[in-house]
């Protein structure tokens, strides 16, 4: 919601200060130039990245228009399936994990936690890392590293899309001069008319400056530091399951390990000791 609103404030100011100082809108609708420059733009992203990042973008983008989803309620959905899982732990062994962390979406224990369950990287994380836990032969710091590498190949995985509008970001205004001197060569060629008539090709020309500029930082590098801190909630979200299990690891009650977890989110969405043990009472 904040994306579409800040868009609108960008563009709408500019637009409504522009007609104030008696400008006319019409000049600023070039089409050629919005061809030149967004298909300058749109062909160099396609040849610089692949096409998993292509997608990605468009997905990643839309989900902007989404409230953040780690907010408290997920957290609160965290720590609770957190300590669900290892208070099964501590009840029945590792052992009794096993057909749950195999076949996690059809397991009893995760169905009432909807969004950890549908997560494309936490059940995964969660469930993998017990596994190696179940053979009993991975040392804590080995573990520390196993999910420290998970991490940061998501991590990068998920960056490419951001850093990839980040560069056409950083391309947008030399596209926008590209336009700008095709506008001047036009111009130039109608250097015998009309003072009119150059006026408005020399003004047309000027707008794909303007709109290489606007689209750079107006736009796309606005919308890449969206996704980047998207991304960052996503990683604060995933590091809480990793120190969680680095405490079960180490041998630690199950209401310990799920307090680390809980130190690790952001103070404002993280819930109070109080509140987590009635979390936890709850889930029990």
């Amino acid at each position: 919601m904040f994306v579409i609103v800040g868009i609108i404030v960008v563009f709408g100011s500019i637009l409504v200060g522009f007609v104030l100082d008696h400008g006319h809108l019409v000049v600023l609708v070039q089409w050629t130039e919005f061809l030149i420059i967004g298909g300058a733009a749109f062909g160099a992203f396609l040849v610089s990245n692949p096409m998993s990042v292509v997608t990605g973008s468009f997905k990643q983008i839309l989900g902007l228009l989404k409230p953040n989803p780690y907010n408290e309620k997920a957290y609160a959905e965290l720590l609770k399936v957190l300590y669900d899982v290892f208070q099964k732990a501590r009840k029945d062994g590792l052992v009794g994990l096993e057909s749950h962390i195999e076949d996690p979406h059809k397991s009893d224990l995760f169905k009432s936690y909807p969004f950890f369950t549908h997560h494309h990287h936490a059940l995964p994380l969660l469930c993998d890392t017990l596994k190696v836990l179940l053979t009993g032969t991975v040392e804590d710091h080995h573990l520390a590293e196993i999910l420290d590498l998970d991490l940061e190949r998501q991590h990068a995985e998920a960056h490419a899309v951001p850093q990839a509008l980040s560069k056409i970001a950083d391309a947008l205004p030399g596209f926008g001069i590209v336009a700008a001197v095709l506008g001047v060569v036009i111009t130039m060629g109608s250097i015998g008319g009309t003072a009119t008539e150059i006026g408005e090709k020399v003004a047309a020309a000027l707008v794909g400056t303007f709109l290489g500029i606007l689209l750079s930082y107006g736009l796309v590098n606005p919308l890449a530091n969206a996704l980047e801190a998207r991304l960052r909630a996503e990683h604060d979200y995933m590091s809480c399951i990793r120190t969680a299990l680095l405490a079960f690891a180490r041998g630690d009650a199950p209401l310990t390990c799920v307090e680390f977890a809980r130190r690790n989110i952001e103070p404002v969405e993280r819930p109070t000791f109080a509140e987590l043990e009635a979390l936890m009472r709850k889930a029990a």
